[in-house]
């Protein structure tokens, strides 16, 4: 249910701490060493499977390499999955912790999407075909209308 600011309400906490990263090791240093892995399946699994894991990883690659800072992409992405699963933070809040620590914020990301169900190695239309229910984005409230 929207606030009269506009702000959602009853947003929910994340399932691992952005500085959590050391309980999973292995993608923490991958988001370290190589975060164009990390964001290309995190990206698979927020856009449903309409881009795959390796054209994302690419995009993020090409714009680390232009820019120095593959975060202008990947905290669209934390946006993105924050308003799917209505967990707690904001548009500044998510450039900025990409900003700060970008392996910090794609393992936590990594981990909520690990923590609701996804098996982040094979993909969407794999993790859909294991559990359909997967498919099935929550409801989020809506306000009360006319």
């Amino acid at each position: 249910m929207n606030h009269p600011s506009g702000q959602p309400q009853n947003e929910l906490p994340w399932s691992a701490g952005f500085c959590d990263c050391c309980s999973d090791l292995k993608t923490c240093c991958i988001s370290y060493w190589c975060p164009c892995i990390t964001f290309g399946q995190i990206a698979e699994i927020v856009d449903k499977g309409s881009t795959s894991c390796g054209a994302s990883g690419a995009l993020y690659t090409l714009i680390m390499f232009v820019t120095g800072c593959g975060c202008l992409y990947s905290c669209c992405y934390r946006s993105k999955l924050r308003k799917q699963y209505n967990l707690k933070g904001g548009n500044c809040g998510d450039c900025m912790r990409h900003f700060c620590c970008e392996p910090c914020a794609l393992t936590q990301e990594y981990r909520e999407l690990q923590n609701r169900g996804f098996d982040m190695s094979i993909g969407w239309h794999a993790n859909v075909e294991k559990n359909p229910g997967l498919a099935m984005a929550p409801a989020v409230e809506k306000g009360m209308s006319k």
